[in-house]
């Protein structure tokens, strides 16, 4: 009513002009309700920041020396993403074979980058009717990557089962998971590299001290892992998908058998004991049924996150969990998990840790298997924990 009388004693010729006192503040709430909801998307209760969005799957993402974020998309586009100013930069983007769970997969930088600016990606391609995958190194410089070369070709592929992470141990070797194929019995066969974690040369030869002579194969009886990292002590991890049950987390040891499809987890079936017991196999240290579909993995150490010390972070897909996986002081086993995200922002495809340990998630929400509810690919640093 007071307005109502102020515009017949102010304005009793123009109505109208009632607009010019009201819009204003009206376009002043929209505005601001516009800025809270980007602030709430970019900085979800303070606890996580949108570093990058409009993505397409990205599966790999990495730490890189100049404090950047390296990152592949499944799509064929490798990229560097600066996570203080957000700027994406695209290195390169490939013609690969996108199909299913195919396409541009793990990427590794040579642990030496200053003197040998050396990034090694794998993807899936077609041949005639078939699905392959390949191991690929190419030259850094300019904010561009040039001069492929082709250090394994001709691996069996398929739409789902292709694995593929990729990381420089401390060794100097480059370690490549291999998934099965769609193929079971290829995890059991040293004459295929399919279901195998192998072990490279950075120039892409056969190191003379493999466990398999004159085979790149280090371990064999992998499902399809997608996560590999190594503690400072040396010790190599691993996430392993399982099928129906026994999602896997390994320590993966040199020329060690891991049981598919053979064995499902542990060996806890008569038929499974007599198997582990002639194939020198490596139980898991842990085990998920039913199965979350484990996918990248980091081991963290940092006092950033001083309750995680000791941990391997794990993402997964299915259930969209972020997990903690606290070690035992030799970091042999699991003593105890803790739940961070769950499903909070839909599938969860990989884990980043910085050299100061600040960490970073990969959202996977477009690869087919998504809630489009969820909205596109990002990845997301976590800055602390609620509770």
């Amino acid at each position: 009513m007071e307005i109502h009388r102020l515009s017949k004693s102010i304005l009793p010729h123009k109505p109208f002009n009632l607009l010019l006192i009201v819009l204003p503040a009206f376009l002043l709430i929209a505005c601001n309700k516009r800025l809270e909801s980007q602030n709430n998307d970019n900085n979800q209760d303070k606890d996580t920041t949108v570093i990058a969005r409009g993505l397409e799957v990205p599966w790999e993402i990495l730490w890189g020396p100049d404090n950047c974020i390296w990152m592949t998309e499944r799509t064929g586009r490798i990229s560097r993403v600066n996570p203080e100013t957000k700027k994406i930069t695209v290195l390169l983007e490939i013609n690969v074979t996108n199909q299913g769970e195919s396409g541009l997969l793990g990427m590794a930088l040579h642990p030496d980058f200053q003197s040998n600016p050396y990034v090694y990606v794998s993807y899936n391609y077609t041949s005639g009717m078939a699905i392959r995958e390949r191991l690929v190194r190419y030259n850094y410089a300019n904010d561009k990557l040039t001069q492929p070369v082709t250090l394994i070709d001709n691996i069996p592929g398929n739409t789902y089962h292709d694995g593929s992470r990729l990381l420089f141990g401390p060794d100097g070797k480059l370690y490549m998971t291999m998934g099965d194929g769609g193929e079971m019995p290829r995890a059991q066969d040293l004459n295929s590299l399919n279901g195998k974690i192998l072990r490279i040369n950075d120039d892409g030869s056969i190191p003379t001290d493999n466990p398999f002579t004159g085979s790149y194969v280090y371990a064999l009886g992998s499902r399809n892992a997608q996560g590999l990292d190594f503690s400072p002590s040396g010790i190599l991890y691993s996430s392993e998908h399982g099928p129906e049950s026994d999602d896997e987390i390994n320590i993966i040891e040199r020329g060690r058998n891991y049981g598919w499809p053979d064995v499902k987890g542990k060996c806890d079936t008569p038929e499974e004991t007599a198997f582990c017991q002639s194939k020198n196999v490596r139980e898991p240290i842990y085990a998920y049924t039913p199965t979350l579909a484990l996918a990248g993995i980091a081991y963290y150490n940092s006092d950033k996150f001083p309750d995680w010390k000791n941990s391997l972070i794990v993402t997964s897909l299915k259930a969209g969990r972020l997990i903690i996986h606290h070690l035992s002081a030799d970091g042999m086993s699991v003593t105890k998990t803790t739940t961070i995200y769950d499903g909070d922002y839909g599938r969860l495809r990989d884990v980043c840790v910085s050299k100061d340990g600040r960490v970073f998630i990969s959202t996977s929400n477009k690869d087919g298997r998504g809630d489009p509810k969820t909205g596109d690919d990002k990845i997301i640093e976590i800055h602390r924990i609620n509770g």
